[in-house]
């Protein structure tokens, strides 16, 4: 059976350090940014933006919620709108898979995304001297024009692939599959896994009374998750028309 990889964020746990945004830039060869760049320009495949449930004084709520690609199930907006079939949706995994030798950067992905998960490149990436040397061997850096965001770690799921076929193994051991942000995460609010497997812990934690998801009327079926037993966060998810107008929070 076909895999379904997802996550499940804890936004009672999450603290909005950061540590997934620097981690997945590390592991994903995001340069560091242009002076220039502003937070709509920038490269942020993970973005940890404030919440407010819009009140003051004693009565004034405030949480964090890290936003990346949402990997759409069900008529994946990007997908369908791509003309040069540089999105892609891989049915054996449930990734959507960005592949930017065949982008020409149209930018439609980005109108269609609802979730405002993809990034532009709009300069030529370049690191300090010598931290080009820290860049990740398994993922091929971008070039200007083109556009990214979050494929779940796909380096890191090639990895495990490797590892089990020199295992005689057809499947992977889930251990070996673990996305950089998960991993960094130090409060533990990211769990990762196949949502197509009941038993997995990622499955049955997406399925609690406490979990919900972005947008979810809009009917994409998207595999990331959020859980909270804060109301008042998940009533902003079913807001369907508002804009990201503040700065991520990191």
């Amino acid at each position: 059976m076909s895999a379904r990889y997802g996550m499940v964020i804890d936004l009672d746990r999450c603290t909005g350090c950061g540590a997934c945004m620097i981690a997945c830039a590390a592991e994903n060869n995001v340069s560091p940014p242009e002076p220039r760049a502003t937070w709509r320009t920038g490269i942020t495949p993970m973005v940890v933006r404030a919440l407010s449930n819009g009140k003051d004084g004693t009565d004034r709520r405030e949480a964090f919620i890290p936003i990346t690609c949402m990997h759409c199930e069900h008529e994946t907006p990007c997908v369908s709108v791509c003309p040069q079939q540089a999105v892609e949706f891989d049915k054996s995994t449930g990734i959507v898979m960005q592949m930017p030798q065949r982008c020409l950067g149209c930018r439609y992905c980005m109108t269609a995304c609802p979730y405002h998960a993809r990034y532009f490149n709009w300069w030529d990436p370049q690191w300090p001297p010598g931290m080009e040397k820290s860049l990740n061997p398994g993922v091929s850096v971008r070039m200007r024009g083109v556009v990214e965001k979050c494929n779940l770690c796909h380096s890191r799921y090639h990895d495990a692939l490797q590892k089990a076929a020199a295992a005689g193994k057809k499947e992977i051991d889930v251990a070996d599959y673990v996305p950089a942000c998960v991993e960094a995460c130090p409060t533990g609010a990211i769990q990762f896994g196949d949502l197509a497997d009941p038993k997995d812990p990622a499955t049955i934690a997406a399925k609690s009374p406490d979990a919900f998801r972005l947008l979810e009327a809009i009917g994409t079926e998207p595999k990331i998750h959020y859980k909270t037993t804060q109301a008042w966060i998940r009533a902003l998810a079913d807001r369907q028309s508002d804009r990201p107008t503040e700065a991520p929070h990191v």
